[in-house]
């Protein structure tokens, strides 16, 4: 019974509450935006090569994939 007691407490409390608060008006202003955008393109010719990777860190796994003669193996 003070479970139900306090609960409806609660809510009587959060309704009055909510009832007391008045709304604000707000006075909005709206101003013009100017956006002057000079877009300048230049063609540039290069020859150089860029390669496309599948895998994330394939640039890193090449490096790290390297032999050596000393890693071959050797018929006994």
């Amino acid at each position: 019974m003070k479970a139900i007691l306090t609960f409806v407490f609660f809510i009587f409390i959060t309704t009055t509450a909510m009832a007391n608060t008045k709304e604000k008006k707000v006075e909005t202003i709206t101003k013009g935006l100017n956006i002057e955008m000079g877009i300048t393109t230049t063609a540039v010719r290069s020859l150089k090569v860029a390669r496309l990777y599948k895998f994330k860190n394939s640039r890193i796994k090449k490096a790290l994939r390297f032999t050596t003669k000393a890693n071959k193996s050797k018929m006994a």
